[in-house]
């Protein structure tokens, strides 16, 4: 499980770098163990609402595998999924969802709300507080250096 957490916080350090919400995603087929899909955050970037790490991670998974339905597939994501990717992960039949840090704003899979459990057509597991020291960290660090420099201007 860390093996998969740690390849999402490296996503989440590159979108740190380019000026992101530092916020990683990877799909991981459970049968073999492979990486299918990765994401970072890229809303600055690429000027769109949609481009979170969840959904660019499940955009490369189901491409990558030849379908919408991603079965046998669990979601490793540095911050607590908001509704939208909560949405794409439901409608995208992912089995599993695991998190980091919770995000007490937004956070729609336990914080906010608990989507998980409503009554959809379908509902994967989901665990949060995986390696939440380290993924609450980075984002942390972000936040502190964007206070930093809206201060300075």
């Amino acid at each position: 499980m860390d093996k998969y957490m740690k390849r999402a916080l490296e996503l989440a350090r590159e979108a740190f770098s380019e000026g992101e919400v530092p916020v990683g995603a990877v799909v991981v087929k459970k049968t073999t163990g492979e990486i299918v899909g990765e994401g970072r955050n890229r809303r600055e970037a690429a000027k769109n609402a949609l481009a979170h790490a969840e959904i660019e991670a499940i955009d490369q998974a189901c491409r990558r595998l030849g379908g919408w339905r991603l079965p046998e597939c669990a979601l490793y994501v540095t911050l607590e999924p908001c509704p939208m990717c909560c949405g794409a992960i439901i409608n995208s039949r992912i089995d599993n969802v695991y998190f980091g840090a919770y995000d007490y704003k937004s956070g729609s899979a336990e914080s906010v709300q608990k989507m998980f459990s409503l009554p959809y057509n379908y509902r994967p597991e989901v665990m949060g507080g995986i390696m939440e020291e380290e993924c609450s960290a980075v984002l942390s660090e972000f936040f502190k250096e964007l206070r930093i420099r809206k201060k300075n201007r």
